[in-house]
C-alpha cells in the first residue's frame, strides 16, 4: 500500500502544464501546440491593430487641424506630396490629385463640373475601401479562432479522454491515480482551446467596433470635402 502511495504521488507531481504535454497522445500534443501558435498569433494582431489604429487616431486629429486652419489646400496638398502617411490623408490626397488634372479642363457646362465630382467622389470611395481593406487585413484570423479554438481543443479533450478509457481497459486498474493523469492532460487541451478563443473573440469585437468608428470618420471627412470642391466648381 505504501508504494502504491508513492507511485500516486509521482503521478500526481507529473500534473503541470509540461508534465501533461510530455505525457499526452501525438494528437493531443498537436491541438495543443496549435491552440498556443493560435493564442500567440492572435495576441500578435491584437497588439499590432491597437497600437495602429491609436496611431492612425492621432494622424487624423493631426491632419483635420491641418486641414480646417483656414489654410489654402493647394499648399496642404503640397506639403503633403504623393506619399500620405495615413488613410484620411490617403483620400485627401487622391482627391486633390484628380482635381489638379481635371479642374483646368473643365469648362462652364454644368454637365463637366457634374463629371468631374463624381470622379472624385468614385476615387475618394475607391482609396477609402483600400484603406480598410489593409487595415481589415488579418482580422479574419481572430473570428476564425475564436470560432473554431474551443471545438479543436474539444476535439483533443475527447481523443485523450478515449485513450484514458483504453489505458483503464488494458490495465483494468480504475484507480483515480490511474485515470486522473489521462483525464487531465486531455481537459488541458480544451482549456489552451479556450485560453485561445476568448481573447480573441473580445479582442475582435473591440477592433471591429474600432475600425467601423474610423471609417465612420472617413466617410464623414469624405462627404465634407466632396461638398467643398463642388461648392469650388460651382463658383468657377
Amino acid at each position: 500500500m505504501e508504494a502504491q502511495a508513492v507511485a500516486a504521488a509521482g503521478h500526481a507531481a507529473d500534473l503541470s502544464m509540461w508534465g501533461l504535454f510530455l505525457q499526452a497522445d501525438i494528437v493531443v500534443k498537436a491541438v495543443m501546440i496549435g491552440m498556443v501558435l493560435a493564442s500567440i498569433w492572435c495576441w500578435a494582431i491584437i497588439f499590432d491593430k491597437v497600437i495602429r489604429l491609436r496611431k492612425l487616431g492621432a494622424m487624423a486629429e493631426n491632419f483635420e487641424e491641418k486641414f480646417w486652419s483656414g489654410g489654402s489646400l493647394e499648399d496642404l496638398y503640397d506639403r503633403m506630396g504623393n506619399r500620405p502617411k495615413d488613410p484620411m490623408s490617403a483620400v485627401f490626397v487622391a482627391a486633390m490629385r484628380e482635381w489638379r488634372r481635371s479642374a483646368g479642363k473643365v469648362g462652364a457646362e454644368g454637365g463637366a463640373r457634374a463629371s468631374l465630382a463624381q470622379r472624385i467622389e468614385r476615387v475618394m470611395h475607391i482609396t477609402l475601401a483600400r484603406e480598410l481593406e489593409s487595415l481589415e487585413k488579418r482580422l479574419g484570423f481572430l473570428a476564425s479562432t475564436g470560432s473554431t479554438a474551443p471545438f479543436i481543443g474539444l476535439f483533443g479533450t475527447v481523443w485523450g479522454i478515449m485513450n484514458s478509457f483504453h489505458s483503464i481497459g488494458m490495465s483494468k486498474d480504475t484507480s483515480l491515480a490511474t485515470v486522473a493523469p489521462g483525464i487531465a492532460e486531455a481537459l488541458f487541451a480544451t482549456a489552451l482551446g479556450l485560453v485561445a478563443a476568448i481573447p480573441a473573440v473580445i479582442a475582435y469585437n473591440k477592433i471591429s467596433s474600432d475600425i467601423d468608428a474610423y471609417a465612420k470618420r472617413l466617410e464623414n471627412f469624405a462627404g465634407e470635402f466632396s461638398a467643398i470642391l463642388s461648392r469650388q466648381l460651382e463658383e468657377h
